[in-house]
Formats: C-alpha cells, structure tokens, sequence
C-alpha cells in the first residue's frame, strides 16, 4: 500500500521529512515533486528500486538517470567537468536544468548510461526536494515521472498512475509537468537537447 505525505511546498515539516528520508533508507521508491514536475526517486544504493523504476517507466538500459543533488559541493565525486562548465552550473542552478556530464568512477555502473557513460545532474529549487536532501545527505537516484496517457497536474493524477507501485508519494499541492531544460556538456561545448522549464537565455 502507498503511504501519502502531504508536506508543506515552502515550509516542509521536518517530522515529514524525516518520514520520507527513513522510507528511502529502507529501501523505498518515492514519487515527489520537483520545480519542474513530479519525479522518482531512490537512493543511489537501491539496485531494486532502480530496476523498478525502470519497470515503472520501461526505461532502456541507455536512459541518464539523474542525481539529483542539494548542491555543487560535492558534484566531483559523481561527474566529470572542467573549470567552464562549473561556471555555468554554479551559475544557473538551483533551477529547472538537467545537465547531462561524464560520470566518475564512484557513480555505480547501473546509472551511467550503457554506451556513454554519462550521468544526469540536477540541483532543484524546489523547498522540499531541498529538505529531503539535506536530510538524506547523498544525492537521490531520480527520473522524471513520465508515463504515456498520463498528465501530471496534481496528487490525484500521481496516485492514478503509481499507486502500489511506489511506497510513498509526497502531496504538496499543485505541481505542473513542465520538464526540465536538458543540456549535455559531455562532449565538446554546450548542447541543448531538450527544450524545458529553464531558462536558455541563461546560457549564453
């Protein structure tokens, strides 16, 4: 059965989050909303959730997952990037942006992409995202909540989709699906695959 959580967008209680950060030690998979739409996620540890989520969203082996972290303290240890693109992260985030870098050797194999071997990076403004972070204090394993027939305007919407599928989906009112702005700096400059919530103009 799938618990509910209903946690204050701007002022998360911390019991609650509490609530949440123990349901992912645990092994759990969360559905939560981020600043650009709802999102799974577990810990970087759960090899089963990680295959549930895949199952969830019958994703292929070359799908990026994404970190998504508090913020850039501790980006080294996960991605590879040079002085130029810790600028323009350190610039842009916390924000609706997924970049797409070379993974490090300390991020599982399970999550980097099979050929490339590249990992997603976010680092959200969203308050309660930041909250279970700092409680958590790893980077969750996470993807956006995108399942075909499905949109995603408010808890009712997410309970239709992933009830009993996932141990606990977090109620913070309204959360529209517009997602993220996708920009890959694993290879030679800036690329923008996908245009989304965040702002491109920011990039130049």
């Amino acid at each position: 059965m799938t618990k509910l959580v209903a946690i204050h967008p701007k002022n998360p209680q911390q019991r609650l989050v509490m609530q949440v950060v123990e349901e992912l030690r645990s092994g759990g998979i969360i559905a939560y909303p981020t600043d650009s739409g709802y999102a799974l996620g577990t810990t970087l540890g759960n090899k089963n959730g990680l295959e549930k989520i895949r199952k969830i969203r019958s994703l292929s082996k070359r799908h990026d997952f994404t970190l998504m972290m508090r913020d850039l303290s501790h980006i080294g240890e996960y991605a590879k990037l040079d002085n130029n693109a810790f600028r323009l992260l350190k610039k842009i985030l916390p924000g609706a942006y997924t970049f797409i870098l070379e993974g490090t050797r300390d991020v599982p194999k399970r999550l980097l992409h099979d050929k490339k071997k590249t990992i997603g990076v976010r680092v959200s403004s969203h308050s309660v995202v930041q909250a279970l972070l700092e409680e958590l204090n790893e980077p969750l394993m996470s993807v956006s909540l995108i399942l075909e027939g499905y949109e995603f305007y408010d808890i009712d919407d997410v309970r239709d989709a992933v009830d009993n599928k996932v141990d606990l989906i977090i109620d913070d009112g309204y959360c529209p699906p517009e997602p993220t702005t996708v920009i890959n700096l694993s290879g030679n400059g800036v690329e923008i695959i996908r245009h989304g919530a965040g702002d491109t103009s920011l990039l130049e």
